[in-house]
């Protein structure tokens, strides 16, 4: 694997994302949104409502984490789709890179887009609600990690898919995450789901993750076997990610369709 070529992989994006003020204006405002929107919505929650003793801090902290998320996913997504809409993709793919190093590639700088886009949205939310993500402590690194794992997880697969299918699969990337979000549990407890729901969930790292994250909260105590759990469920979507990625490269590589990606 040569690092020079994903640092050229990488610098290629991060050029397009920095030297245009829409993209990063792009990448700051729905988040920042996001702040706002919830942020009034848990406020009404505290006035009306006496289900979490801390209900600003626990709703606004799943919904931060969740952006987090998805603007992980959709930033590996939005990469892989530049590519396509600019019409480098054959170059990307005739060029003598591997694809391990494009996938290297496209993972480290999605987190450069996650961060650009999530950092300024957590500190308003400090001055404005009073809700700051550290007041999870250092298990909120461990808890990023896995969220950002499976974000990538999602990325992949999305991004098979636009191998397979082409760009008319584009609109997956916009749908796979808003699919998931009533098994992963963000804003509520697994209880509230139908029993062979939660089957299903549990098999997901978000419910781990969420229901970790308003145990440390409301209960300021941490079980780490949650977050362990929730890591290696996010390791497997990875590997299976790979491979699937992988399946579907080759795949079109034989039925001669990555020569008309794009056109």
């Amino acid at each position: 694997m040569n690092f020079n070529k994903i640092y050229a992989l990488g610098l290629r994006h991060l050029y397009l994302i920095m030297n245009s003020f829409p993209r990063v204006l792009d990448l700051i405002y729905w988040p920042t949104v996001q702040i706002f929107l919830w942020g009034f919505i848990s406020k009404f929650f505290t006035l009306n409502s006496d289900y979490y003793s801390n209900t600003v801090g626990v709703i606004l902290t799943a919904a931060i984490l969740y952006d987090f998320l998805f603007r992980a996913s959709i930033s590996f997504n939005m990469m892989f789709l530049e590519e396509i809409w600019s019409r480098n993709f054959t170059n990307l793919f005739i060029a003598p890179i591997k694809i391990s190093e494009i996938i290297v590639s496209l993972t480290l700088t999605a987190i450069l887009r996650t961060l650009i886009g999530l950092v300024p949205a957590v500190l308003i939310s400090i001055p404005l609600f009073g809700v700051s993500i550290l007041e999870l402590g250092p298990p909120l690194v461990l808890l990023l990690l896995a969220l950002y794992l499976f974000g990538i997880s999602l990325g992949l697969f999305v991004t098979s898919g636009l191998l397979r299918f082409g760009p008319s699969f584009e609109n997956i990337a916009w749908a796979s995450l808003f699919f998931l979000a009533p098994l992963g549990c963000i804003y509520y407890p697994i209880d509230i789901l139908p029993n062979i729901l939660q089957i299903l969930a549990k098999g997901l790292p978000l419910v781990h993750i969420f229901e970790e994250m308003r145990s440390i909260l409301l209960n300021e105590s941490v079980n780490y076997s949650n977050i362990f759990i929730s890591s290696i469920i996010s390791v497997i979507y990875f590997v299976i990610g790979i491979i699937v990625f992988y399946a579907s490269y080759f795949g079109a590589k034989k039925r001669g369709t990555l020569i008309n990606m794009g056109e």
